[in-house]
């Protein structure tokens, strides 16, 4: 079980973030203005939080800002309903996880939410900025990819897809496990979305890079 802050003024969502949060068997605590959050974040040991921008009080950029200036590492999933790619960037360099526009699928901040708890499990602490192994490098927070060099555009479900191999360098990934981390919920165990999408991946950092591993799944080769 983790401990999870949602600080979120809409009552409606944070109640629906909350229920989905606490039925997956989390802790759930939630802040409805950015000054109340920021003291709850900063006062309290929670595991990952989840944040606003368009906050009263203080909004999510100045709350992220004071978070990461006074020392705190937590896992924070930022919320906006701004569809800037200038907002967006903003917030990952400010210090942010991961984002989520809005409208969103819970299901899809489900699985943002398991993956930056994982991370965060795994290494006792956040996870690198960037990623990389061998010539295929990921910067997680300007959410930019590169291949011997040269910047790869990546849609949003490669680049989870490209984190979570970055992630496990040389370690057979089941296609439950790609499903269950970048797509976050039960698809026909018969679709072969995961294939469709290593196959995407595979032409932009090269097919050499992603081994199948027949009958059990995919790995990535350092």
């Amino acid at each position: 079980m983790a401990r999870i802050l949602i600080v979120e003024d809409e009552a409606r969502i944070a109640s629906f973030v909350a229920k989905g949060l606490t039925a997956e068997g989390h802790q759930a605590t939630v802040a409805e203005d950015g000054p109340t959050g920021l003291d709850l974040a900063l006062g309290d040991d929670f595991d990952l939080v989840v944040l606003d921008i368009g906050l009263p009080g203080l909004d999510g950029f100045e709350v992220l800002d004071q978070l990461r200036s006074q020392g705190s590492r937590v896992p924070v999933i930022v919320l906006t309903a701004r569809d800037s790619v200038t907002d967006t960037v903003n917030a990952l360099e400010s210090g942010a996880d991961d984002y989520m526009p809005k409208p969103f699928r819970f299901a899809e901040l489900l699985a943002r939410v398991r993956l930056r708890l994982r991370q965060h499990d795994d290494s006792g602490s956040t996870r690198d900025d960037v990623l990389d192994a061998g010539r295929v490098s990921l910067d997680v927070r300007t959410r930019r990819a590169t291949v011997d060099g040269r910047l790869v555009d990546l849609s949003a479900r490669e680049f989870m897809l490209l984190e979570i191999f970055l992630l496990n360098p040389g370690q057979v990934l089941s296609r439950e496990q790609l499903l269950d981390h970048v797509w976050g919920f039960d698809f026909d165990p018969g679709s072969n979305v995961v294939d469709v999408y290593v196959g995407y991946l595979r032409k932009k950092v090269g097919s050499d890079r992603i081994a199948t591993v027949r009958g059990m799944g995919y790995r990535l080769v350092p």
